[in-house]
């Protein structure tokens, strides 16, 4: 489907490429954490490869699609929306690639009875991200669309505060010593991060889209 904006082939595919990356490194994120959980280390190690990659890719089309608009003069009354958003997005990908970085430099020793609790955590983080990229992709093609996606957005960032509580709440009414508990307590914010980085990036796609609404 075309998209709404006056823009050219090339800014099209450019923006789909990058929504492409940040959804892709979304469910790598989560696949690292599945293989970090079962302790899987060629496999996360080779996730976290793949996420990086990802990340760069990212980056190279936010840059492409910033000097493409400025280059062409394309779409000036909403220049800075685009990039805002584009910017706010890259910080989801960026920060589901240095949440697995952080685990693969400290390992953190996850007790078995937590491990239900931390997959279930990295997928709500993940379909929030999900979400907020059907949000944007709705933004470029249909902005009446977009408050459909949005409200899943804060709907898994809502379950993971609630599980990101109960993980907490379990750590420190175990037997663990406190550094550990610590440490893991740690480990939960790094998983929760990244959902709270795509409900902020929601907030901003909301203003920009109410902007658009006729």
């Amino acid at each position: 489907m075309p998209m709404i904006f006056r823009t050219t082939k090339e800014l099209e595919v450019q923006i789909d490429g990058f929504l492409d990356a940040v959804s892709e490194g979304a469910l790598l994120f989560e696949q690292a954490m599945v293989s970090y959980l079962a302790v899987n280390n060629d496999q996360f190690e080779e996730r976290l490869a793949s996420l990086r990659l990802l990340e760069n890719k990212a980056d190279d089309l936010r840059r492409q699609v910033e000097n493409h608009l400025y280059r062409h003069s394309l779409i000036p009354e909403h220049r800075g929306d685009v990039l805002g958003l584009l910017e706010s997005m890259d910080d989801v990908i960026d920060q589901a690639k240095e949440s697995i970085v952080i685990f693969a430099i400290e390992s953190p020793r996850i007790p078995a009875e937590l491990h239900a609790d931390f997959r279930e955590l990295a997928a709500m983080a993940t379909k929030a991200t999900e979400h907020l990229v059907f949000a944007a992709r709705a933004f470029f093609r249909d902005v009446r669309m977009v408050g459909d996606s949005l409200h899943k957005v804060y709907f898994y960032e809502k379950e993971a505060d609630k599980i990101s509580e109960k993980l907490k709440r379990e750590i420190f009414a175990s037997d663990l010593e406190l550094s550990e508990k610590f440490h893991l307590r740690n480990a939960v914010k790094n998983v929760d991060t990244v959902a709270d980085q795509s409900e902020g990036s929601a907030d901003r796609l909301r203003i920009y889209a109410i902007k658009r609404t006729p």
